[in-house]
């Protein structure tokens, strides 16, 4: 009786830290407890939701596709309706990511058809955008990817943008077109969707789809889909690609007068397909290997933010946070309150006082804060110094899942950064240091049945996630401070 009330305990401990992972939105710890346990010493819903989960956050759509089908099929009576709908959010999200954009619509359809009952007006359109985006998708084949040499290799510039005293700097790849005519490009890699201005989408002819989203920056504004059928980087040659047409006009001259920089993004969207990318800021070049990476087993470091932001664990001036990696922020970065209040005594006595105004898609804002000299930042395995960085004295709205966000100018204190998109892995090398770097699907019926008593699992709070609110949000690039 002994073993057998031991052996009980022990199950139920790893149902907890699972349980307390996935709560507090802490995937890698997730990921360490799911591979730690035996898998019959974790409840069976719980076993299926962390494989979805940890395939999802880290980039894993062969791991998060059968574990969300399997969800849904055979423990949707487990889930409460937010769960039920973020799961179904996340699955559609994944099979798009491999092409499967038929299947994605599917599943929202079914699952939308049978929550719509429930459900708000706004939770309702939210979900049919993203039915509609999946479903134009499904005529074309998004993100075909050719080389024309021995790896892919595209040049870029670092180029100053906003008025001259603020010093901002942005990517700009070289040897780029759209539909075979000269474009200028931003390379954000905070952009969670390729960001392409209304008067370029026409001259570019980009094809317009019948799918619209909410894209986010400052604000929030109403963007439309369209296609490029070729988008040309350095040697490779990319075809099908979504963009997001977005109106880039403010209510505000001055601002105005810098959005242009943003006519053209692409971001982690695009990222993702190239698998496994190396920015030598040294060289100042991308480059792809033309195979991908198979998995290597190693512990991601990087996971997706609801928004499609890519974060790392960092070490900044000491203090161990989520940082996300940002090189549409032409700063050097910023700090939010929660740093600010942690360390109000040390900032007040050796930063400055400073207030940025920024513009960006939907808006201004101004934010007041400190300026604060020669800190310590570890990402990747490699620590450098940053010249200076801006501490905020409030939380950002759009950006609560993470306190540091690491800019341009940061990011440039490396020599080369190594985005292994398979593994999930950031690299970093400071500067001087060199190195080589299905068929016949049929989509579950569901049944939603809101009165049923919760679990045990809903009654401890397990898992309300934001992914699916997050998603209806996409993020978008900001400008530089003016």
């Amino acid at each position: 009786m002994a073993i057998i009330c031991s052996l009980a305990g022990y199950a139920q401990s790893y149902d907890e830290r699972i349980a307390n992972a996935m709560n507090s939105g802490d995937w890698f710890a997730l990921d360490s407890i799911y591979n730690a346990a035996p898998k019959d010493s974790i409840m069976p819903f719980l076993e299926v939701y962390s494989r979805g989960l940890i395939g999802n956050r880290l980039n894993r759509p062969d791991m998060s596709i059968p574990a969300f089908e399997e969800l849904l099929q055979s423990h949707a009576a487990s889930l409460d309706l937010s769960n039920l709908l973020n799961s179904a959010v996340m699955l559609s999200m994944d099979l798009s990511k491999t092409g499967d954009n038929t299947k994605a619509a599917s599943v929202l359809s079914s699952v939308l058809d049978a929550t719509k009952q429930y459900l708000d007006s706004a939770a309702v359109e939210g979900m049919q955008r993203y039915v509609d985006q999946y479903k134009a998708l499904s005529v074309y084949r998004p993100y075909s990817i050719s080389f024309s040499g021995e790896e892919g290799s595209v040049p870029f510039r670092i180029k100053q943008v906003g008025k001259l005293e603020r010093e901002a700097f942005l990517m700009y790849l070289g040897d780029c077109g759209i539909n075979g005519t000269d474009a200028d490009i931003v390379f954000d890699t905070g952009a969670g969707v390729n960001i392409i201005s209304d008067s370029l989408a026409r001259a570019y002819n980009l094809i317009p789809l019948d799918a619209y989203n909410n894209v986010m920056g400052i604000g929030r504004r109403k963007a439309h889909y369209a296609i490029a059928r070729e988008l040309k980087l350095g040697n490779i040659v990319i075809r099908d690609v979504p963009f997001l047409v977005v109106n880039l006009t403010l209510d505000n001259e001055e601002a105005n007068k810098y959005m242009d920089c943003f006519s053209i993004v692409v971001g982690s969207e695009l990222m993702l397909q190239l698998k496994d990318m190396t920015v030598d800021f040294t060289g100042r070049k991308i480059t792809v290997p033309t195979t991908a990476p198979e998995r290597s087993g190693t512990p991601a470091n990087m996971f997706f933010s609801p928004q499609m932001n890519l974060l790392t664990k960092g070490i900044i001036h000491n203090d161990a946070m989520l940082v996300c990696i940002d090189t549409g922020d032409a700063s050097y970065g910023s700090l939010n309150g929660d740093f600010f209040n942690r360390n109000k005594e040390y900032i007040s006595a050796h930063a400055q006082p400073d207030t940025i105004r920024t513009a960006g898609i939907g808006g201004v804002k101004i934010t007041e804060g400190y300026r604060l000299h020669d800190v310590c930042a570890t990402i990747g395995g490699s620590t450098v110094v940053l010249p200076q960085i801006f501490v905020s004295r409030g939380l950002n709205a759009v950006a609560t899942d993470y306190e540091c966000n690491l800019g341009l100018k940061s990011l440039m204190q490396f020599g080369k950064i190594r985005f292994n998109l398979v593994d999930f892995t950031i690299e970093t090398v400071p500067s001087g240091i060199s190195v080589a770097v299905a068929n016949g699907y049929n989509p579950p019926v569901f049944r939603f049945m809101p009165d049923k008593k919760p679990t045990l699992w809903q009654t401890i709070g397990l898992v309300t996630l934001s992914v699916a609110n997050g998603l209806c949000n996409v993020n978008a690039p900001a400008a530089p401070d003016l």
